[in-house]
C-alpha cells in the first residue's frame, strides 16, 4: 500500500487542474499553449519579457509553491536583467521572501520529500540574484533562506531531487549546481558564512561534491555557469575544458539541442526514455531555446567572448527563431501538455542576449 501511495504522489504544481488550451492562465492574464506549428516572428525583446513577466505572475498567484521552471527560472533570470529593463515584479519577490518563513517551520523530513529541497535552493538562489542586481547588498532573508537551504543539505554535499521531471527536477547534481550559484553570488554572503564553522564544513561538502563529477554533459553545462560565481570551484583548465565540450555540441545551424547532452535513459530515473527515443527526429533532434540560451550563458559566464564566431552563430540562431508569442520552442522532455521547458527556454535566450550586448 505504501508503495501504491508514493507512486500517485504528484508534485504541488499539478495538483491544481490546469485550463484547457493555456500554457499559464489566471484570471485576466492569459498565455496560450506552446506550440512546435506557432509561427516565427521578427525578434522582440518586448516580447519576451512580456511572456516572462505573465507566466512568473500566473504561476505565483495561482500555485503554492515555487517551481524550478517558472517562477523559480524568473528571479534568478529577470533579476540579472534589472540594469537594462528594470527590476523583476515586487510580487514575485515578496512571494519568495513569504517562502522562507513559511519553510523554515518545517520538520527535517519535510526537505527530503520530492521536490522540495529544490525549491527551498531556488527561493535562495532567487532572493541571492535579487540581492546582488536589484538591492546591492545582502537582505535578512535571502541570509535566512541560504542557511535554510544548507540545513537541508544532505552529507554527501548534495540535496535530494526529484527524479522524474528532467531537466530541472532530475538531478541532485543540477540541485547543487544552483546552490552554489546562490552561495556565490549573494552580496558578501559567502565570506560571512566562511566565517562560521557550521556554515564553512557544508560549503566544502558542497564543493567536494561537485568536483566528484557531473552524471551528463546538461548538469556539466550547469557546472560551468556555476563556477563563474563560486570562486575555486574547479580550475582554469576545467573550465576550458568544459566550454570545449559546450562547443562540440552546436549544431550545424549555430543553436544548440537539449536532447544531445545525455543520453535518454541518464535523465532522472530513465522513465523518460522510451518516448525520446520514439521521437521523430531523435538522430537528428533540432536546436531548442533552452539549450542554446543555457549554453551562450554559460559560455559567456566563463568568459569566451561575445564577438567568438561560435557564439555569433549562437546569438544569430536566437534572432531567427523566436515565436509570436516572445518564446522559443523546446519540447519537453517529459508530456507535450504544457512543455513548461519554453519558460527557461525563453529566460536564458534573453539572459544570453543581454550578455552578448
Amino acid at each position: 500500500m505504501r508503495r501504491l501511495l508514493l507512486f500517485l504522489t504528484v508534485p504541488a504544481w499539478a495538483q491544481i487542474p490546469f485550463e484547457p488550451g493555456y500554457q499559464y492562465h489566471f484570471r485576466d492574464i492569459g498565455v496560450v499553449n506552446a506550440s512546435e506549428q506557432e509561427p516565427i516572428t521578427a525578434f522582440s525583446m518586448a516580447k519576451a519579457l512580456d511572456y516572462l513577466d505573465k507566466g512568473a505572475l500566473v504561476w505565483t498567484r495561482q500555485r503554492t509553491c515555487i517551481s524550478c521552471h517558472t517562477s523559480g527560472t524568473y528571479l534568478i533570470v529577470r533579476s540579472r536583467l534589472a540594469g537594462r529593463f528594470g527590476p523583476p515584479s515586487a510580487e514575485v519577490a515578496e512571494k519568495f521572501r513569504a517562502e522562507v518563513g513559511k519553510r523554515e517551520n518545517e520538520r527535517d523530513d519535510w526537505f527530503r520529500r520530492g521536490a522540495n529541497s529544490e525549491q527551498v535552493i531556488y527561493t535562495a538562489a532567487g532572493l541571492a540574484e535579487y540581492d546582488a542586481a536589484v538591492r546591492r547588498e545582502l537582505s535578512p532573508e535571502t541570509d535566512r533562506a541560504l542557511r535554510l537551504m544548507f540545513r537541508a543539505q544532505l552529507e554527501d554535499g548534495g540535496w535530494t531531487s526529484e527524479s522524474c521531471w528532467p531537466p530541472l527536477e532530475s538531478s541532485k547534481y543540477h540541485a547543487a549546481t544552483i546552490a552554489a550559484r546562490a552561495v556565490g553570488v549573494a552580496p558578501g554572503w559567502l565570506k560571512k558564512a566562511r566565517g562560521d564553522a557550521a556554515l564553512s564544513v557544508k560549503i566544502g561538502r558542497l564543493m567536494d561534491y561537485l568536483r566528484r563529477g557531473a552524471p551528463h554533459d546538461y548538469d556539466r553545462v550547469s557546472l560551468l555557469w556555476s563556477a563563474a560565481e563560486m570562486p575555486g570551484l574547479i580550475s582554469a583548465r576545467e573550465k576550458k575544458s568544459l566550454a570545449g565540450m559546450v562547443f562540440r555540441h552546436q549544431r550545424p545551424d549555430g543553436g544548440w539541442s537539449l536532447r544531445t547532452f545525455a543520453a535518454p535513459e541518464a535523465w532522472g530515473d530513465g522513465s523518460r526514455a522510451e518516448r525520446i527515443r520514439s521521437e521523430p527526429d531523435f538522430a537528428n533532434p533540432p536546436s531548442d531555446g533552452h539549450m542554446t540560451g543555457l549554453a551562450l550563458v554559460a559560455l559567456r559566464s566563463a568568459g569566451v567572448p561575445a564577438k567568438d564566431p561560435r557564439v555569433r552563430r549562437g546569438i544569430d540562431w536566437l534572432k531567427r527563431n523566436q515565436r509570436e508569442s516572445g518564446r522559443w520552442w523546446t519540447r519537453s522532455l517529459n508530456t507535450d501538455t504544457w512543455n513548461f521547458i519554453t519558460y527557461s527556454g525563453t529566460a536564458y535566450p534573453v539572459l544570453a542576449l543581454a550578455m552578448c550586448d
